[in-house]
């Protein structure tokens, strides 16, 4: 049970400085869940894992989402994050169990909420995603996975089978000792206003995308 957590997943959650200090039940629209509260003592972020089910250690299901106000709250479609939040917690429930672990920190791939606005209006006037952050004299990727790891751990969770288009998380889970087994797709329809970046994640950022070569056949 994830109420039974052993004396390693405690000591891996605290080699990341990731502090339990919360659960509650948390009933949603898509099913029952439980609602783990984290700190990260070294970042100072605030993380929930929201767990549904009997994890038990290996094989789990999860999804490791990077927190994006735009798209998990005002249903922005200049990206797929509300849509792959949506999707989660479905797949979690139609499982039977998983979790899905909701980063704080991560906005804007880690940049911020501010700074991404700004990436966006950039984007607005003709550079990709990439490019943005780069005219903004940011990062292109500033997020770190080791207090999701460290969650991980404290749940008792050994190997997951990650929902994710990322090849970056799979490695960032492996280098803190987390194993992947099954890399998920988790591909959402593309529309109008987000192909483009769409197509920049995967020929610049390496994602996993195969679903866009039917958009591009459709517009040849």
């Amino acid at each position: 049970m994830t109420d039974n957590i052993g004396i390693l997943g405690k000591k891996a959650a605290q080699r990341t400085g990731v502090e339990r200090v919360v659960v509650t039940p948390l009933p949603t629209v898509y099913g029952e869940f439980r609602a783990f509260g984290y700190v990260d003592h070294d970042r100072g972020d605030e993380h929930v894992a929201l767990v549904h089910g009997d994890l038990g250690s290996d094989g789990v299901l999860a999804r490791l989402h990077s927190e994006c106000l735009t798209g998990d709250a005002f249903g922005s479609q200049h990206c797929e994050c509300g849509d792959q939040l949506d999707s989660a917690l479905r797949a979690v429930v139609a499982a039977g169990s998983g979790v899905v672990l909701y980063l704080r920190g991560h906005e804007g791939r880690g940049i911020g909420l501010l700074a991404k606005l700004r990436a966006m209006a950039l984007q607005a006037e003709g550079l990709d995603t990439v490019e943005a952050n780069l005219a903004l004299g940011l990062p292109v990727d500033a997020r770190d996975y080791g207090a999701a790891a460290g969650m991980l751990a404290d749940l008792g969770v050994e190997s997951v089978r990650l929902m994710s288009n990322n090849p970056r998380k799979r490695e960032a889970l492996a280098l803190h000792g987390i194993r992947v087994e099954e890399q998920v797709p988790l591909l959402i329809p593309p529309c109008e206003s987000n192909i483009t970046y769409l197509r920049t994640k995967r020929e610049r950022l390496d994602h996993h995308l195969p679903h866009l070569d039917a958009m591009v056949h459709a517009s040849s």
